[in-house]
Order: structure tokens, then C-alpha cells, then sequence
């Protein structure tokens, strides 16, 4: 049960993202060494918000209730500040780099379902950051600056749902119900449309068909 419980959580939170991986990044290696990249940068960006994160809760140890909830609220907003400037800060040396290649068990039922829903909520939290990567991306594109006010409330209210909620069920609905229409954004966004969403659902896609035979 126990092995059950840890694979299955394993492919709920990950599953998808390894899906997007291996059909979208893997059959080019300059994509792979910009996911590389990317991942750094948003290490970076983790190090710094756990620096400020370790920081407020030295803090808020010695406040009272209001106040350390308050001090705990400004951590997580500078948090997502942080990762934004970094997302920010990625955009850029893509652009730039961009530029240069043109050049050139039963009683284990309720720590399993907790388990299941931490597996739910890693797996939105990922898809968020992938939906929120390529509407970024294509907002300073496009320079329509309102979308990165977008990404960066969405993200807040993702962040502050889920350390405020005292019900985790709450915060997972909510981040669900935020992720649908980032995705359907981020889709048109990379150049989708109504038209070739349907002939890939139906396997009539000729250019996709043949850029997959063409990468075996």
C-alpha cells in the first residue's frame, strides 16, 4: 500500500510536467540547456525568498498573533516578488541569447489522502509556473505590461491561499480553479488555437505528425 500510495502521488505531481517534457524539450538539445538554465535562475530565486522566509520567521518568533501573521504575509509577498524578477531576469538573456543564434493500507487511509493531496497541489503548482512562464514571456514580447500584473497577482494569491487557508482543500480548489484559464492563456499565447487543438486531438495534425516522425 505504502508503495502504491508513493507512486501514484509520484505520477500526479509529476506525470504531466514529464509528459511536456519529453514531447516539447527533450527532442532538442538547446531547449534542454534553456530548461537547465531556467532551473538555475529559479533555484536562485528560492535561495534568496528561503533567505527572506528564514529572516521573517526569526522575526515573527518574539510578535504577537496579529503582527506575526502580518510579518509572515509581507515574507510571502516579497517571496513571489523575488521569483517574479527572476522569471523577469530569465525572459531577458533568452531574448539575448535569441538574438546572438540569429547572428550565428486502510489504517493509512488519512496520511495516504493527505499525501494525495500534497500530489495534487505540487502538480498544480508546476503547470502554474509553466502557464505563468510562457503568458510572462509573452507579455514583455508583446510589452502588454498588464499581463506580468497578472502573473504576479495570480501568483500572490496563489502563495497567500495557500499559507493563509486553514483548509487545504480550499487552497487546492482555488489553485485549480486558477490554473484553467492560465492554461487556455498560455495556450493561445505559444500560437495555439481552436483549430489545431482540434486536429491534434484528432491526430490530424499534419505538422506535428511529421516533426515527431522527423525527431525519431
Amino acid at each position: 500500500m505504502t508503495a502504491a500510495v508513493f507512486f501514484g502521488c509520484t505520477f500526479i505531481a509529476f506525470g504531466p510536467a514529464l509528459a511536456l517534457y519529453i514531447f516539447t524539450i527533450a527532442t532538442e538539445p538547446l531547449r534542454v540547456i534553456f530548461l537547465i538554465v531556467g532551473a538555475f535562475f529559479w533555484l536562485l530565486s528560492l535561495l534568496l525568498s528561503s533567505l527572506v522566509w528564514f529572516m521573517t520567521r526569526t522575526i515573527t518568533d518574539n510578535k504577537d498573533g496579529p503582527v506575526q501573521k502580518y510579518l509572515l504575509m509581507f515574507g510571502v509577498l516579497v517571496s513571489v516578488l523575488i521569483q517574479e524578477m527572476f522569471r523577469f531576469a530569465y525572459y531577458k538573456i533568452l531574448k539575448k541569447a535569441n538574438e546572438g543564434l540569429k547572428s550565428i493500507n486502510p489504517d493509512e487511509t488519512a496520511p495516504s489522502m493527505r499525501l494525495l493531496a500534497y500530489a495534487f497541489m505540487t502538480l498544480v503548482i508546476i503547470l502554474l509556473h509553466i502557464f505563468w512562464g510562457i503568458v510572462f514571456f509573452d507579455g514583455c514580447e508583446k510589452k502588454k505590461w498588464y499581463t506580468l500584473l497578472v502573473v504576479l497577482l495570480t501568483h500572490v494569491l496563489v502563495s497567500a491561499l495557500t499559507f493563509v487557508s486553514p483548509h487545504y482543500g480550499i487552497s487546492l480548489v482555488a489553485a485549480y480553479v486558477i490554473v484553467v484559464p492560465m492554461g487556455i492563456w498560455a495556450f493561445f499565447a505559444a500560437g495555439g488555437s481552436c483549430r489545431s487543438l482540434r486536429l491534434c486531438l484528432l491526430c490530424q495534425d499534419k505538422d506535428f505528425l511529421l516533426f515527431n516522425q522527423h525527431s525519431r
